[in-house]
């Protein structure tokens, strides 16, 4: 299923009702995905420029944007998160130095090279299918200028799919995950919608872009996530056994034979006490 905006639909339809040709709505479409990359292109290379002037070889973590929440499934909001973070981030009142003592303020420690323009690239009657592309390529181009550590702010969790996607091709192989969420989010296709922020481990995993999946604090699973999670080896740590599998995680090894280790945080995995602004709550946490 291929998901467009409602402005997308109405965009399309005016278009058609022109009479405009499918290939230049196609090549107008192109052009916008071609512009949206370059954005992200000129400015990754500007922040890679300037970490190189002050010293740096590579910042420790490069910040991109992606503000997109049509996937989730009830509450709406998440295409709203990547600037609130940011404010969070840079707020006068937030001691930005952290407990091992690097500066958020230092470029060479944390560079922000912006958002996908979501959106915009959506108006424009640009389906799921394409956009899950250019949020691929934009992680890639990133990772030209900082290929270890990009830090992705989403977004709803339909975003796990491109994002992991264009680091195991952009690395050369599949990587491990540790995977935080209260739910496993990896229906085949969740009320139709292959992309759904319930769907991106199913993709991933279809994908053979992880090797290992380890997903903790799991205490809302239905009988197909169970299944699912049997079908593609997934190592699921639930709530309800947190304090007798407790030691097994502390002592877990990931990273080992692969290319990397993927860190996937869905806000929901907290409780409802600490974080309520998610779009399905799950008390329990306990960690």
């Amino acid at each position: 299923m291929s998901v467009i905006g409602r402005r997308g639909v109405h965009y399309l339809q005016k278009l058609k009702a022109a009479n405009i040709p499918a290939e230049l709505i196609e090549k107008g479409q192109n052009r916008v995905i071609d512009a949206s990359l370059t954005l992200i292109r000129e400015r990754a290379k500007l922040k890679g420029e300037l970490v190189r002037a002050l010293g740096g070889v590579k910042a420790s973590s490069t910040l991109l944007g992606v503000p997109l929440g049509h996937n989730s499934s009830f509450l709406q909001g998440p295409a709203f998160a990547p600037p609130r973070i940011r404010e969070a981030i840079w707020c006068g009142s937030t001691n930005s130095t952290t407990e091992e003592g690097k500066e958020l303020n230092d470029p060479r420690i944390l560079t922000d090279v912006g958002d996908v323009p979501v959106q915009e690239i959506r108006d424009c009657g640009v389906d799921d299918d394409r956009l899950m592309n250019v949020i691929s390529e934009s992680v890639k181009l990133v990772m030209e200028q900082d290929p270890l550590r990009p830090l992705v702010l989403g977004g709803d969790h339909s975003i796990s799919f491109p994002v992991v996607r264009a680091v195991s091709e952009k690395l050369g192989g599949p990587v491990d995950i540790l995977h935080l969420d209260a739910h496993p989010d990896i229906y085949h296709a969740f009320e139709g919608n292959i992309y759904s922020h319930a769907s991106s481990f199913a993709r991933i995993m279809e994908g053979g872009y992880a090797r290992r999946l380890l997903q903790v604090g799991i205490r809302s699973i239905t009988k197909e996530g169970r299944e699912q999670g049997k079908r593609f080896g997934v190592e699921q740590f639930e709530m309800r056994t947190f304090s007798r599998d407790r030691q097994l995680l502390e002592n877990l090894k990931l990273g080992e034979g692969v290319k990397g280790v993927y860190i996937s945080i869905d806000v929901d995995c907290l409780d409802p006490a600490f974080a309520p602004g998610v779009s399905h709550i799950e008390p329990g946490e306990e960690f």
